[in-house]
């Protein structure tokens, strides 16, 4: 588990591309204090295993589901990335609840000074679009940020110096794909409740199938019909 206070600033300095994956080669320094073999690091907000050490520089093998739902595979070597070790037990939760498991990407359409602050709105699809709140938590790139404003396939976050300096925010200019993280609780809260659309599915199966079948099955009604 990540909180998203990013603790460096990495570089690729290696892409060894495979038939529908690759291993990245990632240059730190930070990190690298206790960095052992088999660890996790967050990697612009994609949690990566550590297959290999050398001096400040670790591998790490991206699979295809993470190229196709990331934006890891736009990469180049140069470019710099976001880096977090996972959370250690007795370390400060600066940010939020971050998996390291992203939801999807969206894309920069607004960046705007505001005295000390920098705007930064994007646009994201319904299905990440859902589960996000004002005042509520999203890892952008692995980043913790707090949205302050959302429309109805936007939102906007405002960031501080010292974070646009930390991390490679500064470096997005508009029209940039990032990776995006929902606040992982909503999601629990909506499958619990069977709102999530896999729910509705299964009802939506059940229901049919007791309609062939004639059984009503067991539901809120049929419980209150026959007294508890």
């Amino acid at each position: 588990m990540f909180t998203g206070i990013v603790e460096e600033k990495g570089c690729i300095r290696g892409i060894r591309p495979g038939a529908k994956s690759c291993i990245l080669t990632i240059e730190g320094n930070v990190i690298f204090s206790d960095l052992r073999v088999g660890d996790s690091v967050a990697v612009n907000g994609v949690c990566l295993t550590a297959t290999g050490i050398s001096g400040r520089l670790f591998t790490a093998d991206v699979m295809r589901e993470t190229l196709e739902r990331s934006s890891l595979g736009s990469l180049r070597t140069g470019s710099h990335v976001n880096l977090e070790r996972a959370m250690a037990a007795d370390g400060r939760f600066g940010g939020h609840i971050v998996s390291g498991h992203i939801d999807g990407t969206g894309t920069i359409v607004r960046i705007e000074k505001d005295d000390n602050a920098i705007w930064y709105t994007v646009e994201a699809s319904p299905s990440i679009m859902r589960y996000i709140v004002e005042k509520g938590s999203i890892a952008i790139d692995g980043i913790s940020l707090t949205v302050a404003k959302i429309t109805g396939s936007t939102f906007s976050v405002s960031i501080i110096p010292h974070t646009a300096k930390e991390t490679i925010l500064s470096e997005k200019r508009t029209g940039d794909v990032v990776n995006l993280e929902n606040d992982v609780i909503s999601k629990y809260v909506e499958k619990l409740l069977g709102l999530a659309p896999e729910c509705r599915e299964m009802k939506k199966n059940s229901e049919t199938t007791n309609q062939a079948t004639g059984s009503r099955g067991i539901s809120l009604e049929w419980l209150a019909e026959n007294g508890f």
